[in-house]
């Protein structure tokens, strides 16, 4: 059977599409319909079912994927790092949001990293949850940490950790808003007023960590806008810490400030808003030694993150 057919079955199979697996191949979506085609009179079975919107594998076709995907992924990883493996480091590509991957991951698999002598070499690259799961599924990372869970058979979802958020600001704000006896009437009646004239710090215009904890807590909308608005949230936490307003950030980012007392938490509701992570991967990639070592790594590291 040509490897080049099972590779073409297999992409389709993760995709869900002919349209998904021509732009992940470099090939026509005529070319990758032809390949299936192909395959399928080679067997004498039908491989997918077509329908409106992509294709669904037929039971012979999961059967095929389940056999074929990690012999495929296999000899994939023997041509990228080369058949001496005692003279070459795997390299292990990395892909996640920039303060959780830097203050999280990366610590956590540098420590791997050196822990029993099996090195490899580590490449990482930041982006939103979009950006990283596209790279992941056009082959461009082999571990993706997401804010989103994907959908479809391509990518592989394990639940990492969930980040709490924390209403926070400088000292000089929490004085001028009131006691914690006031901040926990405000939540009580389900409004905000004593943020609203309190600066706003923002990864972006649409104030997505403060919107998100508004809806949560208070069941609103904040009314004002972005003061400050900067794309990474160790950058807000020191405008934070400088006074420029208030911000909700992860707590895990902001905890050393809070026991330093740079910056105080302006309210603490009984449910703090979580956001959940995940830690994602080609589906059939964990049957590579380097990617499942770094995989189960995250996934004890994350257990004590809290």
């Amino acid at each position: 059977m040509d490897l080049a057919l099972l590779r073409t079955f297999v992409t389709v199979h993760r995709a869900g599409s002919f349209t998904r697996a021509a732009a992940l191949l470099g090939l026509s979506q005529p070319a990758v319909t032809s390949q299936i085609r192909t395959l399928e009179r080679q067997l004498g079975r039908p491989l997918f079912l077509r329908q409106a919107r992509g294709v669904t594998p037929t039971t012979i076709g999961d059967e095929l994927a389940h056999k074929a995907a990690p012999h495929l992924d296999a000899l994939v990883e023997i041509t990228e790092t080369g058949l001496d493996d005692e003279s070459s480091l795997r390299t292990l590509h990395l892909a996640g949001p920039p303060e959780f991957t830097a203050e999280r991951a990366l610590p956590a698999l540098t420590e791997l990293n050196g822990e029993d002598g099996q090195g490899y070499a580590l490449r990482a690259s930041f982006g939103n949850a979009e950006e990283t799961l596209e790279g992941l599924a056009a082959g461009h990372h082999d571990l993706a940490i997401s804010t989103a869970r994907p959908r479809g058979a391509l990518l592989t979802a394990s639940t990492l950790c969930d980040e709490e958020h924390v209403l926070v600001a400088a000292p000089k704000w929490a004085g001028q808003i009131g006691s914690g006896e006031a901040l926990e009437t405000v939540r009580s009646v389900k409004r905000a007023p004593a943020f609203e004239n309190v600066p706003v710090i923002e990864v972006h215009e649409s104030l997505p960590f403060v919107s998100r904890y508004w809806a949560s807590v208070f069941d609103s909308r904040p009314a004002a806008p972005g003061t400050v608005v900067v794309p990474d949230l160790r950058a807000v936490l020191a405008c934070a810490v400088a006074g420029a307003g208030l911000a909700v950030l992860p707590r895990y980012l902001c905890a050393s400030a809070l026991e330093r007392g740079d910056v105080v938490a302006l309210h603490e509701p009984t449910v703090p808003p979580l956001r959940t992570y995940f830690l994602v991967v080609r589906t059939g990639t964990l049957a590579m030694p380097h990617i499942a070592r770094a995989h189960e790594w995250l996934l004890r590291a994350a257990a004590d993150w809290g």
